[in-house]
């Protein structure tokens, strides 16, 4: 599709205002789209050098095929880095249907959720039940990993409230709902004792009560037999995803001790994900735009703000702001493009956070975003698996083929 001039766009924004017009039909009637939009910079992606992305379907394996169960599994960010690092993913323990149908419809193995399980972590006696029922037996010989709900620790969901205010959500452990799905998690491992255990949560799980809870579970955890790493606040970008992007992880074992992977030196920008077409349509279509929205879109500089609407435009030689879920009844609110002034595609937003091009998301375009903002990005779940088996599993294996 040909891209407007400014010039031009101005005119034809200016012609829907007046007319009142959708801007979505005048752009058609022109022959444009919204991928024909320009800003005021004028500034086009192959203008600039990246550098070399390495797509996570591209990246090498290094376990051999060692047994995972995931929980609270959502879009199967953690599958999929766990899978290209080599390992298998048996079993995924999902609450949320349309979650469990994306799982699906990218082929894991066993999904334990609607429609014919709860897949409710709250009832983890239930959990328990079903995994023994399909053959899941203690000393498991793997890895379990999952990151439970963290709405109650989440620093962004509540800058919207006041901490007087009713609506204030960050809560912690006292949050009825999901406060508890951190030691409903950990009743599971400590049950079933997988070989090792991986955490993931957002960076307020840690200082929420000043650290007592997260203590708490460490030392639950310790107290069932295992060596857990001392937890640690991850930036995503610092380990290879072209995002901004703060993770708690918390790693244990009982046969090995887990040292976490080193920071690479160049963090990788926004712009090398969105430097190469996206060939599919599949959850790759803009959203329409009223043509005022446009007018103080395109004048913004890299990393600029639109106050009204709440959105930023990306700086393509950065890693991306966070991409955000929203909330569970809606998407997020997606960043702007860095070379076109409308919000992102769910498929942009995938690519920065490392899913690959070819993964399915189910359900309406609101619930996609969701799935997306939720997700662990699957590099960075790829880093924290090669470093599992690196730490905790290839001098055992090693000595086993000797």
């Amino acid at each position: 599709m040909e891209r407007l001039t400014f010039k031009k766009q101005k005119e034809l924004l200016d012609f829907s205002i007046t007319k009142e017009i959708s801007f979505e039909e005048v752009l058609e009637k022109n022959g444009f789209d919204y991928n024909s939009l320009v800003y005021s910079d004028e500034a086009n992606i192959n203008d600039f050098s990246f550098p070399d992305f390495v797509p996570i379907n591209e990246r090498k394996a290094v376990a051999p095929h060692i047994p995972c169960v995931s929980f609270f599994s959502g879009a199967g960010g953690l599958d999929l880095g766990f899978k290209y690092a080599g390992f298998d993913t048996i079993f995924d323990v999902e609450i949320n249907e349309m979650f469990c149908n994306t799982l699906r419809e990218n082929g894991a193995k066993k999904v334990l959720g609607p429609p014919d399980f709860s897949g409710d972590m709250q009832d983890y006696e239930a959990v328990i039940a079903r995994l023994e029922s399909e053959g899941l037996q203690k000393n498991f010989p793997g890895v379990f990993h999952g990151g439970p709900p963290c709405q109650s620790f989440s620093i962004a969901a509540n800058q919207r409230f006041s901490k007087s205010g009713k609506n204030f959500k960050r809560t912690g452990f006292n949050h009825e709902k999901y406060g508890n799905l951190l030691f409903c998690y950990i009743n599971v491992i400590t049950h079933f004792r997988p070989e090792t255990f991986l955490i993931e949560n957002v960076d307020g799980l840690l200082t929420i009560d000043g650290g007592e809870q997260a203590n708490k579970a460490c030392e639950i955890l310790q107290n069932a037999g295992y060596s857990v790493a001392t937890p640690v606040v991850l930036n995503a970008a610092d380990f290879g995803v072209p995002q901004k992007r703060m993770r708690t992880i918390i790693v244990g074992s009982r046969i090995g001790k887990f040292f976490f992977p080193k920071k690479i030196e160049n963090q990788f920008p926004s712009g090398s994900v969105l430097n190469t077409p996206i060939l599919t349509v599949d959850s790759n279509t803009p959203r329409n735009h009223k043509a005022e929205s446009i007018k103080r879109y395109m004048i913004l500089g890299f990393g600029q703000r639109d106050k009204l609407g709440r959105v930023d435009r990306l700086n393509p030689l950065v890693p991306s702001k966070t991409i955000i879920a929203g909330g569970t009844g809606g998407g997020g609110r997606s960043h702007l493009h860095p070379f076109i002034p409308r919000t992102m595609t769910v498929r942009e937003c995938a690519r920065l956070q490392t899913f690959p091009d070819d993964y399915i998301f189910t359900g309406p375009v609101a619930r996609q975003f969701t799935q997306v903002g939720n997700a662990v990005p699957p590099v960075l779940g790829y880093k924290m698996a090669c470093a599992i088996y690196e730490s905790i599993y290839a001098e055992r294996l090693l000595k086993e083929v000797s």
